[in-house]
């Protein structure tokens, strides 16, 4: 049997090519890099208990609380915030997510009792409610969708567990 032709690139095709690559080369790795930031602020919780709890004299309970804190931040905010995405923009509503993730994350290092901590911890969940879905809305601004596919793996590949690491719950190996 044949094989069918393949089409040789058009000048036009290889000048779109060419402009949605450089799109991806500058935007891709800084979504890339947030989106790094966010896990691993979700997840420094657990490196921090090591010290943490002893320094600060928390109960398990006291601490396990304070991290579940931050889902129930992020899951009661992540409505509005989409809300909020839609109406300012993707761009302006992810600089707002990024900078007050940053001033929550800062205010940790004042941390000296239980109260504190679960304030924080809500607070940090509240602020990063709605990133992931603002970076997908933002894709969406940027690249059609026979491309976005591509690039929203290259985001989510920002995760990915390490080779010979145990995926983490929801992550298939």
């Amino acid at each position: 049997m044949p094989m069918p032709a393949v089409a040789a690139e058009t000048p036009a095709l290889a000048r779109e090519n060419s402009v949605y690559r450089k799109v991806v080369r500058r935007i891709v790795p800084f979504l890339i890099l947030a989106y790094v930031a966010s896990y691993l602020d979700r997840v420094n919780v657990g490196f921090a208990k090591l010290q943490m709890s002893d320094d600060l004299g928390f109960s398990e309970a006291a601490y396990g609380l304070g991290a579940g804190l931050f889902f129930i931040g992020y899951f009661l905010l992540e409505v509005p915030s989409n809300l909020m995405l839609q109406r300012v923009g993707a761009r302006t509503w992810i600089a707002r997510i990024m900078i007050s993730w940053g001033l929550v994350s800062a205010a940790f290092m004042f941390v000296t009792n239980e109260t504190t901590f679960h304030v924080l911890r809500f607070l940090l969940g509240a602020a990063e409610a709605g990133f992931y879905p603002g970076v997908i809305l933002y894709c969406t601004y940027w690249f059609p969708s026979h491309r976005r596919a591509r690039v929203i793996a290259m985001f989510m590949s920002a995760q990915r567990a390490p080779d010979g690491a145990r995926p983490g719950p929801g992550r298939l190996p």
